[in-house]
């Protein structure tokens, strides 16, 4: 701090923040303004729950592709919001019941309290249990219950929970790639293995009724027990634009297609998806790979990286690292831009890998460099030829 005057001010807001937890008249506290701008903590949303063991503050840290929340007695919560604020971030913005709290740091130090009138309704409910906001309602939704992961009653059945968290964060994930490729009502939505349909329904559903998109959406799966059914729920739904096809992602019968999804496609099949996008000029090609058997075939490591292989469990980890790596790199020789992160923690289901790739314009791409750094990464593990090379002819 740079004088006697900043140390008053940040006094003042912790008097004030320990005085708003003890009477409980915490709304939340949002800590944000990183000071490191690369690093992975974007932010952290403090709030106050009552737990058997007593009160407790809420911490939860949002970072780039995760979040994490954690629980901690006020005194020591309260101390490490002041760490917070010395080493990760400028700013922290207390809204109470009674006054909402500005306090500001700049890169020298110098410290800004600004104490306004409340802005938020006041919390009178602590529960941990409280409602959270949902991007899919259970409410009303007809499909939910088809598909029972809601009863009669619109309750979300226990042995379901992890499904629909599972909805929720795909939905979540979804959200800010279909906002950037601008869907009209022509835009046409493809996925490709739609199972049961938990996904593909909940996709439409937030973009038709939340979004307010008048998009089509096609999901193609190959066993027609499975057709059947999703179609006729998608009739009970009232999902006029929404329909399901007996097919493989390889020879389904398409026609443009603006957003390629392909989750859980084994093996191969999620390159034959990503080829399919591709070649369809996709905006948008969304894929959460597994059983990457493929490239584990063709290992033929020597030297001192045949350590990292020796053992079979590492061997298949590896694979499955260099197989979705070569993929978005030959994704990115194509015009994508390219993210590989955590679909949902591996707590509620070990296929946990999304990569998406967004179709850029505009930028030059540098198809030769990508391809050159391709044939380095595959000439380290003695591999021959990636599938999704094959199908692209390169």
């Amino acid at each position: 701090m740079n004088s006697k005057k900043d140390n008053n001010y940040m006094e003042v807001f912790f008097d004030k923040l320990e005085f708003i937890i003890d009477n409980k008249m915490l709304i939340k506290l949002i800590l944000a303004g990183r000071r490191n701008k690369i690093s992975d903590l974007k932010k952290i949303t403090v709030t106050i729950v009552e737990l058997k063991k007593g009160t407790r503050l809420n911490f939860v840290y949002k970072h780039n592709t995760n979040d994490i929340t954690k629980n901690y007695e006020p005194e020591e919560g309260i101390n490490l919001i002041r760490k917070a604020l010395e080493n990760d971030f400028f700013n922290a913005d207390i809204y109470s019941n009674t006054e909402n709290i500005n306090l500001i740091i700049n890169s020298k130090g110098k410290v800004l309290l600004k104490i306004k009138e409340a802005t938020l309704q006041p919390l009178t409910n602590f529960k941990h249990d409280k409602i959270k906001y949902r991007l899919i309602n259970p409410k009303g939704n007809i499909y939910l219950r088809e598909l029972e992961i809601t009863n009669e009653k619109e309750e979300i059945r226990r042995e379901m929970t992890d499904k629909f968290k599972q909805i929720n964060k795909y939905i979540e994930l979804l959200e800010p790639y279909l906002t950037q490729i601008n869907l009209t009502d022509n835009s046409h939505i493809v996925d490709m293995g739609a199972g049961k349909g938990y996904l593909t329904f909940a996709l439409y559903d937030y973009l038709t009724n939340q979004s307010k998109k008048n998009i089509k959406l096609t999901g193609v799966e190959f066993r027609e027990n499975l057709v059947q059914k999703c179609n006729e729920i998608a009739g009970k739904a009232s999902f006029e634009k929404l329909k399901f096809i007996e097919g493989t992602i390889e020879n389904a019968e398409l026609e443009k297609i603006d957003v390629l999804i392909a989750l859980h496609a084994c093996d191969t099949a999620t390159d034959e998806a990503i080829f399919r996008g591709i070649k369809s000029d996709a905006s948008l090609i969304v894929c959460a790979p597994c059983c990457h058997k493929q490239i584990r075939k063709e290992f033929n490591v020597t030297g001192e990286l045949y350590n990292v292989v020796k053992h079979g469990i590492l061997k298949e980890r590896q694979a499955e690292i260099i197989t979705d790596t070569l993929r978005a790199m030959i994704m990115e020789a194509f015009g994508y831009r390219t993210n590989i992160f955590e679909f949902i923690s591996s707590e509620h289901t070990p296929k946990n890998l999304m990569i998406v790739g967004k179709k850029i314009t505009g930028d030059s791409i540098k198809k030769n460099e990508i391809l050159k750094n391709i044939s380095a990464v595959k000439k380290i593990y003695g591999i021959k030829k990636h599938y999704l090379e094959k199908l692209l002819q390169i």
